[in-house]
């Protein structure tokens, strides 16, 4: 599976709401497998960034469908970065000749 790096912020209702941040996590995780996917980690962090989650997902398109319907609950915005493991920045490398 593809790994996924998302920065979140979150927005005034979720501030607002803070207090149930955990629940909305493990909320998060049973969302992520309706995707066929995995939020591995989550943090909850100090400065630009509320949240880090790391999560697994089959494709770019499921990531995807998965941050959507996450923000779609308008707690959070977030930016998805897609990563990539050594072995795969070698063969990443290998093309490139």
């Amino acid at each position: 599976m593809a790994k996924y790096v998302t920065l979140i912020n979150w927005t005034e209702k979720g501030a607002s709401t803070f207090r149930d941040t955990v629940g909305r996590a493990e909320a998060a995780k049973e969302l992520a497998t309706a995707f066929g996917g995995a939020l591995e980690q989550i943090y909850w962090t100090m400065g630009s960034y509320d949240i880090v989650a790391i999560v697994d997902a089959p494709d770019d398109e499921s990531a995807s469908a998965f941050v959507l319907a996450l923000g779609s609950q308008g707690n959070l915005r977030g930016m998805t970065l897609r990563a990539f493991s050594a072995d795969e920045m070698k063969g990443i490398i290998e093309k490139v000749g």
